[in-house]
Order: structure tokens, then C-alpha cells, then sequence
């Protein structure tokens, strides 16, 4: 985890996932301080959160119903429940995401 992140955030529980990511769970929602190497790539997917997330360094190529998307530091990005969507991260990237709950 870099060292951009508070230690408070550092100190929070791993999120087992295919990512680098700290969770803080809340009453309806996950949020998670993730990180990425540039060059990440995650492969289509979905999920049963309705997820929304703020790229706080680097930037998303974020791919939803073929259409390719990026979101760079500052900008936010939302992806629907059950949505299959891709990511891939060709600078390191930082973001805040919010997984919540249906």
C-alpha cells in the first residue's frame, strides 16, 4: 500500500481480492483504498454491488457494454450492480471506491 495513504487507512483490513486494497466496512456499504500497478489489467466481470469510486492518482480505462471510458485523478466513475464491466490501470493508479450493497 503506498504511502499516500494515512496510516489510520493503512492499518485497515486487507480486501481479499484481485487487487491491493484496504476495506472499511459500513452499515450497507464497503469502501476500499486501492492501489494498482501500472499495467493491471482485470478481466470482464460483475458484481452484485451497485459501485461508485473517485480516481485519486492515475487514471481508469474502465470498459462497460463494450464502450471504453477514462477516469483520471479527481474524476468519478460509476458501475451498475450486475454490470459485467473491465479495468485496466496503464499508469499506477490510487482510487477510494464505494461497493454498495443492493
Amino acid at each position: 500500500m503506498p504511502a499516500r495513504y494515512p496510516d489510520k487507512i493503512k492499518s485497515l483490513p486487507l480486501f481479499d481480492g484481485r487487487f491491493e486494497a484496504r476495506k472499511l466496512s459500513a452499515e450497507n456499504c464497503d469502501v476500499l483504498f486501492a492501489s494498482y500497478p501500472a499495467g493491471t489489467s482485470i478481466e470482464p466481470h460483475s458484481h452484485s454491488t451497485d459501485n461508485h469510486g473517485v480516481i485519486t492518482r492515475g487514471e481508469l480505462i474502465l470498459t462497460i457494454n463494450g464502450e471504453q471510458q477514462c477516469h483520471k485523478a479527481g474524476e468519478w466513475y460509476h458501475v451498475p450492480a450486475n454490470v459485467e464491466h473491465a479495468a485496466e490501470f496503464r499508469v499506477a493508479t490510487e482510487e477510494i471506491e464505494f461497493w454498495f450493497k443492493a
